[in-house]
């Protein structure tokens, strides 16, 4: 018999951010960047602090586990918030304002198994 999911699989937060705006002619800087990674993770945690997952996740502060994937552009990232939404998966878009521009995905903490059909395209942010 398989050990359940949980067993064998840590809990990770998925975030998925825009590498188009790190390139001309955004040009975006390395912390702006970063900081809307920050804002969506934070966001999602948030918004799913009831789920079990959630708590769980937070249980263990040294233990946190991120992937940052790459969108390459917003249309992708607009797209992948849709696909999300359809399968039930939770997530927060993250929109920069005042100009309302997606920038990052968060999903809040699942098990690897249960999303990377849906993340499968997206590569590991560079």
């Amino acid at each position: 018999m398989a050990a359940p999911v949980e067993a064998v699989q840590p809990l990770v937060q998925y975030l998925v951010l825009r590498g188009d705006l790190a390139r001309a002619p955004f040009s975006w800087p390395l912390g702006a960047l970063v900081a809307q990674g920050c804002h969506a993770a934070i966001a999602a945690l948030h918004a799913h602090r009831d789920h079990p997952n959630t708590a769980a996740y937070l249980q263990d502060l040294g233990s946190m586990r991120k992937v940052v994937l790459e969108a390459p552009d917003e249309a992708a990232l607009v797209a992948l918030a849709e696909t999300l939404k359809q399968n039930n998966i939770d997530h927060m878009l993250w929109l920069e304002q005042p100009e309302n521009i997606a920038t990052c995905i968060a999903l809040r903490p699942y098990f690897k198994g249960e999303v990377n059909t849906h993340l499968r395209k997206f590569k590991l942010l560079k």
